[in-house]
């Protein structure tokens, strides 16, 4: 072939540090937007951002030079430097660790749906039962000792 042709979408989500309930609702949306920010300063696609006080899901669209965990280190560093800056938090900070799943063309909108929607998820769902169904969902082995 003469080119390239590629879709390379991510789901991925990561917390907190300890899953603590800093993402106030109030600026919630302001940082989802940032977040949506930093990925197209990356030269990624933002597809859909969304989650609740302890941690954020977010649907993009990356290149075939991305290095996904590149991406994902600095969009953690530059939102938590963000958070400290602008909402006067000074202990806010990620979780090291993160989850991303692999999303078809086909399966967008309903990865859309279920990122736009946390907040009536998670009056039915705590964060730790989505996360671990979202492993199983997608077979990826795990350690519970390592998990949170």
């Amino acid at each position: 072939m003469s080119s390239t042709h590629l879709s390379l979408h991510y789901h991925i989500v990561f917390s907190t540090k300890d899953r603590h309930p800093w993402i106030e609702a109030d600026w919630r949306d302001d940082l989802h937007g940032y977040l949506g920010g930093c990925v197209k300063t990356l030269g990624g696609v933002p597809e859909e951002i969304g989650g609740v006080a302890d941690h954020v899901h977010v649907l993009l669209g990356l290149r075939a030079t991305h290095c996904l965990a590149d991406v994902i280190r600095e969009i953690k560093k530059v939102s938590s430097r963000w958070v400290h800056e602008q909402r006067s938090v000074p202990d806010f900070s990620w979780q090291e660790g993160y989850g991303a799943f692999t999303v078809s063309r086909s399966n967008i909108a309903g990865v859309r749906r279920y990122i736009a929607t946390q907040e009536e998820h998670h009056q039915r769902q705590p964060f730790e039962s989505e996360y671990l169904a979202l492993l199983k969902k997608h077979e990826i082995e795990f350690d519970k000792r390592f998990l949170w």
